[in-house]
């Protein structure tokens, strides 16, 4: 190993303290290393110092505070000491503009200053989504200088972050490590790293372009996976077939190293990797000569859910004698997947835009979200519980199904009776299903 110390656990420096820079910061402590942990957001250093942990995350907050009590995380706003770490890790934003490029001003900026510090001897490992090529190109350009080069003085490799948010802090300790570096070297120290640092087992590629591509594959076969599961619900709509029973019956097939497997319809797909990563692989594929088509029929298919979804309640109120424009309408649960109060990208933004519309009064609940950042995207406060969202609503749409909501009983919600169900994320089973309609409910739902 040229670059990873053997009697000691390695020193750390994570670039970008975001959602997983912190989960990854934290998990490191919690394993014994020293970690500096990076932003230039001082709004998000100064919650982080004060043992405030902004992201709803399973063992986030009380793993971070662990390392703070201990002295093992320290928070800083610039690299200045980034130089004493022996691996530096990458985890900045890399949003897409319109057109599917890569926004790397974040990543641009980051790189340019870590070419300021950087020295011999150290490992730099970037985590966040790009294109391929982009390691071996601009990471590689920022931050080499004579007699400072990438895979000679120091290690540079690519290893993706894979985490699902819900999940993650259990995901950094199961699931493999994918690793490609400039050149041997790299590759091997960098997964030498991830080996003693997670203890997980690490996948090594050929190369910084392979590994990026494991990331993008990933997170293209997802949202193709739900597009399928979203059209199929439509599709099975048409026939007054529930797709609950279609999709398990069907996921029994062998194929591959496994079985098919298509996931479970909803609302739509929201987030920041799934609405932008199919979007970075037509782009750089354009940038090749090569013209996609899938990338792009899952976002389409996918972008058109909480529009279908909004559609599907207005026409059930309609079938109740309700006209939408004098009808109540509670929207539970606001954040793009259930257990997490991540508000970014959303499917259920453009779903109440869409309800609002018609004129009907929605109202907005979320036991995760915080009313602050309700009012920022939504352009409204909430409701300041979910009884003041419910009482006398004429439909009640579930469009995200936090943990904290499974425990209400949902068929002796204070509503007005008869009362639309609509069921966007939460896949009832059956005899809950059965029991709402017993009390009063007309029930309806993706592909049910």
């Amino acid at each position: 190993m040229r670059w990873i110390p053997h009697d000691r656990l390695p020193t750390v420096a994570v670039i970008g303290l975001g959602y997983v820079g912190s989960c990854v910061a934290a998990t490191l402590s919690d394993r014994g290393h020293d970690v500096l942990g990076i932003d230039t957001d001082t709004g998000l250093v100064d919650e982080l110092t004060r043992g405030h942990c902004r992201f709803h995350e399973e063992g986030l907050p009380e793993s971070l505070a662990r390392g703070l009590a201990a002295g093992r995380i320290r928070i800083a706003t610039d690299q200045s000491a980034v130089s004493a770490a022996d691996v530096v890790l990458i985890t900045v934003g890399t949003p897409v503009r319109e057109d599917g490029s890569m926004a790397d001003d974040q990543l641009a900026g980051a790189c340019e200053e870590l070419g300021r510090h950087l020295r011999e001897g150290q490992m730099v490992i970037l985590k966040s989504t790009v294109p391929p090529g982009t390691t071996s190109t601009k990471v590689r350009r920022a931050l080499e200088r004579p007699g400072l080069a990438a895979g000679e003085e120091f290690g540079l490799a690519f290893a993706p972050e894979r985490l699902a948010e819900g999940t993650a802090m259990r995901e950094l300790r199961e699931l493999p490590m994918v690793v490609g570096g400039v050149n041997e070297d790299s590759t091997a120290d960098a997964a030498e790293f991830w080996r003693r640092g997670l203890g997980v087992r690490v996948i090594t590629v050929g190369s910084a372009e392979a590994a990026e591509i494991v990331k993008l594959t990933d997170n293209w076969w997802i949202d193709l996976n739900i597009a399928l599961a979203n059209e199929l619900a439509r599709y099975c709509e048409l026939f007054g077939v529930d797709a609950h029973e279609v999709i398990p019956a069907a996921n029994t097939v062998p194929k591959g190293s496994g079985n098919v497997n298509v996931l479970i319809p909803s609302v739509g797909v929201g987030g920041s990797c799934l609405t932008k990563d199919p979007w970075m692989i037509w782009h750089s594929a354009r940038e090749h000569g090569l013209d996609l088509l899938t990338p792009v029929a899952g976002r389409e298919a996918n972008t058109a859910m909480p529009g279908y979804a909004a559609d599907r309640i207005l026409s059930g109120l309609r079938r109740l004698g309700k006209a939408p424009e004098d009808s109540r309408i509670a929207v539970l649960g606001l954040s793009f997947k259930n257990d997490t109060a991540d508000l970014r990208e959303t499917p259920v933004l453009p779903a109440v835009t869409h309800l609002d519309k018609s004129g009907a009064d929605v109202c907005l609940f979320d036991p995760l979200v915080a009313p602050a950042d309700t009012e920022r995207v939504f352009g409204r406060a909430p409701a300041a519980s979910l009884e003041a969202a419910v009482t006398d609503a004429d439909c009640v749409a579930v469009l995200a199904y936090h943990r904290e909501m499974e425990a209400v009983d949902l068929t002796a919600l204070p509503v007005s009776r008869p009362c639309l169900f609509f069921d966007g994320r939460a896949n009832l089973p059956r005899e809950y299903v059965d029991r709402l309609r017993d009390s009063g409910f007309s029930y309806e739902g993706v592909g049910r």
